[in-house]
C-alpha cells in the first residue's frame, strides 16, 4: 500500500488502527502454492493465531486454504468462518481431553501431542482418526523464544517415544492419519529444515494409513531492508523432491500440509499510530505515540523488529528517536531510530503489523483495543470497530455496596 493511502485511513478511522494490505495476503499464498506445484497433493492451512480476524479467515476461503486453529474457541471461529470441518485442524498443547473431545464432535481433523492424552483419547474414540505431533529435536528457527522443536519443549512427543506411541496405536486399534511436526518460527537454514524432515518420513514409515504429512511453518519474512528471509523457491523444489519420492516408497500419494501465519500475514499488516508528544532528555529524544505494548507487544516479549516509518513527513530531514508508547511501565519499539523528522500529530507506520499484533493485544491500563481496517480492492474495509469503554465494563458485575450485607463484608 501507498503511504498516502494509509495516512488518508489514518485520518477517516482514526488512530491507532491496524491495516491489513489483501493483495499481499494472496500474492504470498500464491508464492507458497507455485513453490510446491510439484507435490500431486497441496494444502495450506492458515495458522489462525497470527491474525484471527472473520473477515480474514474468508479471505482464506476463498483462496481455497484450510486452516489451523489451536483451541476450540479457533475451532469456531473458522466454522463461523464457513470452513468445511474437515478443512479445519485442531492442534492444541496443554488442553484438556473435553476439548479435543468437542473439537472432534464437531468434525475436525484432531492432531494430538501427549502420550497420556493420545492413549486417553484412542481408548474412548478408537475409530476417529487422529494425527500425531512429532518433536523432531531439531530447531530449525532463529529465534530461541519462538523455537519449539528444541529437546526441552513443551511441544510434540519426542521421536525417541515412538515407541510408546506403537504401544498405544497397537492396544486402542486407533488409527494414525497424519503425522506432523513444527520446528519453530524464523526458518533460516532450510537444510536444518529438510534434516528434520527426513526425521519425519523415517516416523511416517511406521504408520500404514497416513493420508498427509504436515510439516508445520515457520517460514521467515523480512523485517526490514535487507533482511534474510526464507528461500521458499528452494525449499518447495527440494522439499518436493524428498515428498514425492517418499510417497513412492510408500505406495501412497499423501497430501503435504503446512500451516503458514506469519508468511502469509506479516508483510500486509501497517500499525498506524499518532505522535502525543516530542519528548527531550538529557540523552534521547523520545516520540511518544498514542499506544503500548497493549496494542503490540512483540518488539517488549521477544524483541522482534518493525521498521516505523513516519508518512506524514516522508522527505523529511532523518533524526534519531526512541520510540516509546503510553503505557505506565516501559513500552519501548524502537531504539535510536533513524526516521524522518517527527512532530507532534504526525502519523508513524509500523511494517510487518500483520501476524501477531492484533491478536495478542489487551486491555491493559483499561486501553481500548483499536480499530482493524482491509485494503480490498482498492478501497478500505472497516473490519473491527474500535472498542468503547461499554467493551471494557460489557462483562464486569458491580457489588451494591450500599446494602447492609455488603457493609459488613468490606469490614
Amino acid at each position: 500500500m501507498l503511504e498516502n493511502q494509509l495516512l488518508k485511513i489514518a485520518q477517516d478511522f482514526g488512530s491507532p488502527v491496524y491495516v491489513y494490505d489483501a493483495e499481499k495476503i494472496e500474492s504470498q499464498y500464491k508464492r507458497l502454492t507455485n513453490a510446491f506445484k510439484n507435490v500431486k497433493h497441496l494444502k495450506l492451512n492458515y495458522a489462525v493465531k497470527a491474525l484471527s480476524n472473520i473477515s480474514i479467515l474468508k479471505l482464506f476461503n476463498s483462496l481455497g486454504s484450510g486452516i489451523d486453529t489451536v483451541s476450540i474457541q479457533e475451532v469456531q471461529l473458522g466454522l463461523a468462518a464457513g470452513f468445511l470441518p474437515e478443512q479445519i485442524i485442531f492442534t492444541p498443547n496443554g488442553v484438556s481431553l473435553n476439548e479435543i473431545e468437542e473439537a472432534a464432535k464437531l468434525g475436525v481433523k484432531i492432531n494430538i501431542d501427549n502420550l497420556s492424552i493420545l492413549e486417553q483419547f484412542g481408548t474412548k474414540h478408537p475409530k476417529t482418526p487422529v494425527c500425531i505431533r512429532i518433536n523432531p529435536h531439531v530447531m530449525a528457527g532463529g529465534n530461541a523464544n519462538i523455537s519449539v522443536g528444541h529437546i526441552d519443549s513443551k511441544f510434540g512427543i519426542s521421536i525417541h517415544q515412538i515407541p510408546h506411541i506403537l504401544r498405544i496405536v497397537e492396544n486402542t486399534k486407533m488409527t494414525i492419519n497424519g503425522i506432523h511436526m513444527h520446528t519453530g518460527s524464523d526458518i533460516l537454514d532450510i537444510e536444518v529444515f529438510l534434516y528434520a524432515s527426513e526425521i519425519l518420513f523415517e516416523t511416517a514409515k511406521q504408520f500404514k494409513n497416513l493420508d498427509f504429512i504436515d510439516f508445520g511453518s515457520g517460514f521467515k519474512v523480512p523485517y526490514k531492508q535487507g533482511d534474510i528471509e526464507t528461500n521458499i523457491e528452494e525449499l518447495g523444489e527440494k522439499l518436493s523432491k524428498k515428498f514425492n519420492d517418499f510417497c513412492k516408497e510408500y505406495g501412497k500419494d499423501l497430501t503435504l500440509a503446512f500451516e503458514p501465519g506469519k508468511f502469509l500475514v506479516s508483510e500486509s499488516g501497517s500499525f498506524l499510530t499518532k505522535v502525543n508528544a516530542i519528548k527531550q532528555t538529557t540523552s534521547t529524544v523520545f516520540a511518544q505515540v498514542d499506544s503500548g505494548f497493549n496494542h503490540l507487544i512483540r518488539p517488549m516479549l521477544y524483541g522482534s523488529h518493525h521498521d516505523i516509518v513516519n508518512i506524514s513527513n516522508p522527505q523529511g530531514r532523518e533524526r534519531f528517536y526512541t520510540v516509546v508508547g503510553y503505557i505506565c511501565e516501559t513500552d519501548t519499539f524502537g531504539n535510536n531510530r533513524r526516521i524522518n523528522e517527527i512532530n507532534e500529530n504526525d502519523v508513524l507506520c509500523f511494517k510487518n503489523a500483520g501476524a501477531y499484533c492484533f491478536s495478542m493485544a489487551s486491555n491493559y491500563n483499561s486501553r481500548f483495543r483499536p480499530a482493524e481496517v482491509l485494503w480490498y480492492n482498492n478501497k478500505a474495509h472497516l473490519i473491527r470497530k474500535r472498542e468503547t469503554f461499554d467493551d471494557i465494563i460489557n462483562n464486569q458485575i458491580e457489588v451494591d455496596f450500599t446494602t447492609k450485607k455488603a457493609k459488613e463484608l468490606v469490614k
